[in-house]
């Protein structure tokens, strides 16, 4: 009798200390977040909480019309067991997207990029350098990249994007232990909503505060140029891209591109129009609407005035083409041709916003370079 009463104490007092050694560990996890020291601004499709032992990084959108937020557990130290806990700072890293590529550099870390998919796209010098040196591998097309060369990179994380939540490649790469965040940047709706999308690789990297610092001098220079712009006395009427298999694809009255156009004090005729995606014309609609309109930008992936007359007879017929004043982004290319302003402009929209400004009013920049766009000649 005496023997299992002092078992039962025993047991009893095993199954305390355990449940208090238990919730210890995971105590942390209960606990409110503390006020954000780097609150996030404009960008819609991600959240950053901190406690005082981790974070949490919360993607609301990790892929269009996505139903719930995906959620994952930034620590410097394993404190839980949990599926989406993610060890920081990052050592090594994948990531399937050149507009990943400028936030690693902004932020210093592209040494640790080890495998892109299609390396050829890749047009920041910088990290040219290392895919030449073979310090970043390629892995093959970006939907069915090379798993026996991922596995044996054994990346801390892969960064990936996709346009549905049944991603066979990710789910393949996630059974291999392998991490994969889906990263929403280009689902955001404002400029300075994708170039924030920086704040998501700081916190991977154990470096937001120099995410901070970056992205607000990114929103300082944009604010200061929107102003510039502002002193213009004349707004040009504008209009933007060609047509695509008897469709003209137009940006949207609320598009990410017509904000750019609208803080360039520019007059697009499609400014009134509903979205924030693109406007499916025909040609008659944008001919009655736009052949007068002073600019044309964006003229797809035509690179001479030469080609982009020889496409369609009513191209030479609107006023911009007439008076060469048609401008692209296309011709400015890396040394493999991955065509610069789809690698660095979500990351730089202060930069889109002063080439698009010195286009509508080159008088108000006329010391500034181009950074994208270009006369189409």
């Amino acid at each position: 009798m005496g023997k299992s009463w002092l078992f039962n104490g025993c047991l009893i007092l095993f199954v305390l200390v355990f449940s208090t050694c238990n919730n210890a560990k995971n105590k942390s996890f209960e606990d409110r977040p503390v006020p954000s020291p780097y609150p996030i601004k404009y960008a819609k499709g991600f959240q950053i909480q901190y406690f005082n032992d981790y974070k949490k990084l919360i993607i609301n959108a990790p892929y269009p019309n996505a139903k719930e937020a995906k959620e994952y557990i930034i620590s410097n130290k394993a404190i839980s067991n949990l599926e989406h806990e993610i060890s920081s700072p990052i050592k090594s890293i994948v990531v399937t997207s050149t507009t990943h590529i400028p936030m690693l550099e902004l932020l210093n870390v592209e040494d640790k990029l080890k495998g892109f998919p299609n390396t050829d796209y890749v047009s920041s010098e910088k990290t040219r350098k290392l895919i030449d040196e073979e310090f970043v591998l390629d892995l093959g097309h970006e939907e069915q990249m090379n798993t026996e060369l991922l596995l044996e990179l054994d990346p801390d994380l892969v960064i990936g994007f996709s346009m549905t939540s049944n991603n066979k490649m990710f789910e393949t790469i996630r059974k291999t232990g392998i991490p994969v965040i889906l990263n929403g940047d280009w689902l955001e709706e404002t400029p300075l909503g994708r170039a924030e999308w920086i704040r998501f690789f700081g916190v991977l990297f154990d470096l937001d505060k120099k995410a901070d610092s970056i992205f607000l001098e990114i929103e300082k220079n944009y604010i200061e140029a929107k102003k510039i712009a502002k002193k213009a006395k004349k707004q040009p009427t504008i209009i933007s891209g060609v047509l695509f298999k008897e469709i003209w694809n137009m940006p949207a009255g609320e598009s990410f591109e017509a904000t750019f156009l609208k803080d360039a004090n520019a007059d697009y005729i499609w400014k009134k129009t509903k979205g924030n995606g693109s406007l499916s014309l025909n040609i008659e609609n944008v001919y009655e609407q736009g052949s007068d309109a002073d600019l044309w930008i964006s003229p797809s992936y035509y690179s001479s005035m030469e080609d982009l007359g020889k496409a369609n007879y009513l191209y030479s017929k609107f006023k911009a083409f007439k008076n060469n004043k048609v401008y692209t982004f296309v011709n400015k290319k890396g040394s493999t041709g991955g065509i610069k302003y789809f690698e660095l402009a979500p990351a730089r929209p202060d930069l889109v916003l002063k080439d698009i400004i010195k286009i509508a009013h080159p008088n108000l920049y006329s010391d500034y370079n181009f950074t994208f766009f270009e006369l189409l000649k």
